[in-house]
């Protein structure tokens, strides 16, 4: 999963890049809110991580004009500011939840992962799929009871797929949302990590169709 994470403190963006990171999502930072809210109106992200006291765009603009281009990425504010008045404020302009300073990453890690549930419309924290079973706060995965060992991009490429249950995923798709920006790209890659699980987790678990791309067996 690709996150956006628009924070102007960099000791606090840096430790949550590591906890998201840590947690499986591929992370992209900006730290002014004119670059954030380009990089989110041409970016297709699956969830943005939220600072309104950003520089040069405040981050409640960045947010209404996201909402008023209809761009409905799930998005999680954090603020210093914490009063009723500001959360509210927050709310209304789009957010889909809000931290105030000083919080724990590990609860950020948290909502976001309830967020991008919610947005692929699961509700359960254990993705399932038949016989096939992803626990994505352990990073564990099972099949038929037994677990399986994974490699943390061969993870992010079945976390992807199995949020979106019964549609098909285009090879660029998946690209977008297993590398960041500033990582190196291949299509051939994808491939590679898409045969793997199939070996590991059945030749039937992901099937390929030509010239469209992958889909949950």
């Amino acid at each position: 999963m690709r996150v956006l994470l628009l924070e102007d403190d960099l000791e606090l963006a840096n430790r949550l890049r590591e906890a998201l990171s840590s947690a499986g999502f591929v992370v992209d930072h900006e730290t002014d809110g004119d670059a954030g809210w380009y990089l989110g109106d041409t970016v297709d992200f699956d969830a943005v991580v939220l600072d309104l006291g950003l520089p040069r765009l405040p981050g409640l603009e960045v947010l209404k004009r996201w909402r008023s281009a209809g761009r409905a990425v799930p998005v999680l504010v954090l603020s210093a500011r914490g009063t009723w008045s500001e959360r509210v404020a927050g709310l209304n302009a789009g957010a889909d939840d809000y931290m105030s300073k000083p919080f724990q990453t590990e609860e950020v890690v948290a909502r976001l992962r309830a967020l991008v549930r919610r947005a692929s419309g699961h509700s359960a924290a254990v993705l399932r799929h038949g016989d096939l079973v992803l626990d994505a706060s352990a990073g564990s995965v099972t099949v038929r009871g037994q677990p399986i060992e994974l490699t943390a991009q061969e993870l992010k490429v079945l976390s992807y797929l199995m949020h979106r249950p019964g549609r098909v995923v285009s090879q660029a798709d998946l690209i977008e949302h297993v590398y960041a920006a500033e990582e190196p790209r291949d299509s051939n890659t994808i491939e590679v990590f898409v045969a793997r699980l199939r070996r590991k987790l059945g030749k039937d678990a992901i099937r390929t169709l030509r010239g469209m791309g992958y889909r949950m067996g």
